[in-house]
């Protein structure tokens, strides 16, 4: 850093622009949308296996999945969100060609700490363990 020319206060919290300008990051600074419509970012996401064990695959902001019996999780924030009016997206799958497992949020399991997802077979209605379940949390 020392070295470099560019302008404006250079520190651990600013990043060295295209023009040679140091610039504090801003949520438009790093955004990769175009256009007028706002860009929003997910709050938090999860990609977990649902059935035997559960176990996160990847994630962010989601500190854990609870298992609390077939076909049914809560999945757990790392940072609370600031209220329950958020959007949950689920998706998974089952590797089974005689049904199809939709998960869905569960309109009384939205908290700020945490969201509960249910699995349900689509021929019989019956909740069933996901084996790739999906959740992203926008804001």
């Amino acid at each position: 850093l020392a070295k470099l020319t560019a302008t404006g206060t250079k520190d651990a919290t600013t990043f060295l622009r295209g023009d040679n300008t140091f610039d504090t990051p801003s949520i438009a600074s790093l955004s990769t949308a175009s256009g007028s419509a706002p860009s929003y970012s997910a709050r938090a996401w999860v990609n977990f296996n649902g059935t035997g064990t559960v176990a996160i695959r990847a994630s962010g902001n989601v500190t854990s999945i609870t298992d609390n019996g077939t076909g049914d999780y809560t999945v757990n924030f790392t940072t609370a969100m600031p209220d329950v009016n958020y959007s949950a997206v689920a998706s998974g799958e089952v590797v089974l060609v005689t049904r199809t497992v939709i998960l869905a949020p569960v309109s009384v399991g939205y908290t700020t700490s945490s969201i509960r997802i249910i699995g349900v077979n689509n021929a019989t209605d019956v909740l069933t363990d996901t084996a790739n379940c999906n959740v992203s949390i926008f804001r």
